[in-house]
């Protein structure tokens, strides 16, 4: 049996979709049906109903996918037992928010580079709406987002939330600690409207029973960044974000007596049994994005 005829069924199930498995394995769809095709001639039974337009599978196609994805896992293990134990060369498509971006990412990428020399990296950044719908239509691999990510096949793990703060002109706001009531008097800027950050930083001016203040919603750290270094406002951003910012920019905490919710992050991933690089990727993300929010609680207090 040949196991990229199965590896072409499981993703064609995986994802309910011919088209989406196609882009998934980098193929064309005719060849991805054609491997489809083959795979029941040699079972002897059909495997996907096609008398219309929607994924729908057979009773045999329905069993025999949980055979497919034992089939895969054991490929793999044999790999990983038989061979050198390294990981061949894999293409990973991430998607993650700027604020992963910005902070951890770079220091993950570089380790998984020294790890896996042959690991190919498609990095999307977008937003946490845009990388939910990408990674359930099977167009990334492994995102880190505001939001967890559901659906058939997905699987989320809570990462290390980041510690938000707001950040002004190092040499224009000089208080030694803000109220709200001093913030009310300054330009607000935050991420878009209706994501995480932007929600939280009403709830507390609201929870407080203060006037609602006057807010700017960014979609781009780097933006929001040379607004407050022009005297625009005042912004807020996770604080992992901010130490290296502050290296070449004129930016400070500001201490406030009331504290940002922190931001969530959520890694959200497609179960793939033919490979072991998606597993050792989110393991060791983990321990970076830890390592990053400890080591930004320590250099910013």
């Amino acid at each position: 049996m040949n196991l990229r005829f199965v590896e072409a069924f499981h993703w064609a199930v995986a994802l309910k979709s011919v088209t989406r498995a196609a882009e998934k394995l980098h193929l064309t769809q005719s060849a991805l049906s054609s491997r489809i095709a083959a795979l029941e001639r040699e079972l002897g039974v059909l495997l996907l109903d096609r008398r219309d337009r929607q994924f729908r599978l057979t009773v045999a196609g329905q069993r025999f996918h949980a055979f497919a994805q034992r089939l895969l896992e054991m490929q793999m293990h044999i790999k990983a037992e038989m061979g050198s134990g390294a990981v061949r060369a894999t293409v990973l498509r991430v998607g993650a928010i700027e604020s992963v971006i910005h902070s951890w990412l770079t220091g993950w990428l570089k380790h998984m580079q020294a790890t896996y020399p042959d690991f190919e990296l498609e990095l999307t950044v977008e937003t946490t709406p845009v990388l939910v719908d990408q990674l359930q239509r099977g167009k990334q691999d492994l995102i880190f987002a505001a939001l967890p990510a559901a659906g058939d096949g997905v699987r989320t793990r809570a990462v290390p939330p980041m510690p938000m703060c707001f950040v002004g002109h190092r040499e224009l706001h000089l208080r030694r600690r803000y109220k709200l009531h001093d913030l009310l008097a300054l330009d607000l800027l935050t991420f878009q409207r209706g994501s995480q950050p932007h929600v939280a930083l009403l709830e507390l001016f609201r929870d407080a029973g203060s006037p609602a203040p006057r807010v700017h919603a960014i979609s781009s750290i780097s933006a929001m960044a040379q607004l407050v270094e022009a005297g625009f406002g005042v912004a807020t951003l996770p604080r992992a974000v901010v130490e290296p910012l502050a290296r070449r920019l004129p930016l400070r905490v500001l201490p406030c007596e009331d504290a940002l919710e922190p931001l969530p992050i959520y890694a959200s991933y497609r179960d793939d049994p033919s490979s072991p690089l998606l597993e050792a990727a989110l393991g060791s993300a983990v321990v970076h994005a830890s390592h990053g929010s400890r080591s930004s609680k320590k250099s910013m207090s």
